[in-house]
């Protein structure tokens, strides 16, 4: 049904950032993770984006330990944040210690926003981050400049931030390496019209670059062969063993009115791979390796002083 023959077989892959507890994809979560095993992604994290989704969240963390995740309030959801939810989000990086904070961030994209609302949510969650020492997840469209002025005046974050999905210059990406930052690179990079992705790329030094799917969306461009789920396939097969399809169309989580019916998942990262290293100059093994160890080492705070061997060494957690 899929190819899924391992182009990347000898790599090791890490999809730095997903959200595969999305309603869309966590009903296959199964064959969501088998396929990404098959297609080289050893290790991934996880990022929830509101309380709604927080639960799934953990639901995927107890079920495969050595995935990475988080919590974090998503500028897209804030204005139906409970009175509770900076409580909630305390409680979970109590009650899970390996938890990162994210995906939290600004969005100048929305049209119909309270920016004063978003900066303030954003503030709190960094101020958590900070009193519970924890990698951030931060997401930013149309807000760069408004980004690292507030950045700058909230100051250090002792474990460090992730830009998720960049897709700024490579004026805005040093300027955010500058200040700590890891630079995170998706499908978007697949796209005709990314201009400024080849110039981004080649900005991040390489002790800061990563690459994820931020599975759901944004499937690479021109995706033919690749492992993504068919939608329409997965509600036929949730149905093959009835005995009268037409009789039971109640639709499946899965189901989505888009103009594809093709969703993004991590055995797609591949992709993200191949383009990245072809707008870096690199080979496709060692940007593999070198977004591998960066991710583990942001995640796992190898940067204070743990071996990054020992992260590696574990990175099959599918197995």
């Amino acid at each position: 049904m899929y190819d899924l023959k391992p182009k990347t077989q000898n790599l090791k892959l890490f999809d730095s950032h997903n959200h595969i507890q999305d309603t869309r994809l966590f009903p296959m979560l199964e064959k969501v993770m088998k396929r990404a095993q098959l297609t080289g992604v050893g290790r991934m994290a996880v990022k929830g984006c509101c309380e709604e989704d927080w639960p799934k969240v953990v639901e995927i963390a107890n079920r495969y330990p050595e995935a990475c995740f988080a919590f974090g309030l998503h500028p897209w959801f804030i204005g139906g944040r409970s009175d509770q939810c900076f409580q909630t989000l305390k409680e979970l990086l109590t009650t899970y210690p390996q938890a990162s904070v994210g995906e939290i961030g600004i969005d100048h994209a929305i049209e119909d926003r309270d920016d004063a609302d978003q900066e303030a949510v954003f503030l709190a969650q960094l101020e958590i981050a900070r009193k519970f020492d924890r990698p951030v997840t931060i997401h930013c469209r149309q807000a760069w400049g408004r980004l690292i002025e507030l950045l700058d005046q909230f100051g250090e974050l002792p474990r460090g931030m992730l830009i998720h999905c960049f897709g700024g210059t490579a004026e805005v990406a040093t300027e955010l390496v500058k200040r700590g930052a890891y630079i995170s690179f998706s499908g978007s990079i697949t796209r005709p019209n990314a201009k400024k992705a080849g110039p981004a790329i080649r900005a991040v030094p390489d002790d800061r670059i990563l690459i994820e799917t931020d599975a759901p969306d944004l499937l690479p461009h021109n995706v033919v062969d690749g492992a993504s789920c068919s939608v329409r396939e997965e509600r036929k097969n949730a149905f093959s063993t009835l005995e009268n399809l037409e009789s039971t169309r109640k639709p499946i989580p899965t189901e989505q009115d888009a103009p594809s019916t093709v969703l993004n998942e991590p055995a797609n990262l591949r992709f993200v791979l191949a383009k990245a290293a072809e707008l870096r100059g690199v080979s496709e093994e060692s940007l593999s390796e070198l977004t591998f160890q960066n991710a583990a080492r942001f995640f796992n705070g190898e940067d204070h002083g743990r071996d990054i061997a020992s992260c590696i060494e574990r990175f099959f957690f599918f197995s």
